[in-house]
């Protein structure tokens, strides 16, 4: 499609007047005091209108577990990798040697 008429700078920049960043509105969580967006519960405590939504304790302490059991299963995953590299190390070191001396 081609353009028919160009825009002016001006035209441009009244369309763009729009385009600003405002800032958000925060509310005051009655539980904890902390700043959250209105209409959404705390992200602090997880209360919402004066009741808890949420138990953020709980999913803190599990999310803590996961990442506790990813841990040590990639531990675990290195450790069995680990001796079959110093395997393959020290296999390829003596040929290497002898190469050398011929």
């Amino acid at each position: 499609m081609v353009i028919r008429m160009r825009h002016t700078r001006a035209h441009s920049k009244n369309r763009r007047s729009h385009h600003a960043l405002k800032t958000p509105t925060l509310a005051v969580c009655k539980n904890c005091g902390a700043n959250h967006r209105p209409h959404h519960m705390c992200l602090e405590c997880g209360f919402y209108n004066g009741r808890q939504v949420m138990d953020l304790e709980a999913k803190k302490v599990a999310r803590e577990a996961r990442i506790a059991k990813k841990r040590e299963a990639i531990e675990a995953q290195q450790e069995a990798i680990a001796p079959t590299e110093t395997e393959a190390v020290a296999e390829a070191t003596p040929t290497e040697n002898e190469e050398e001396k011929k």
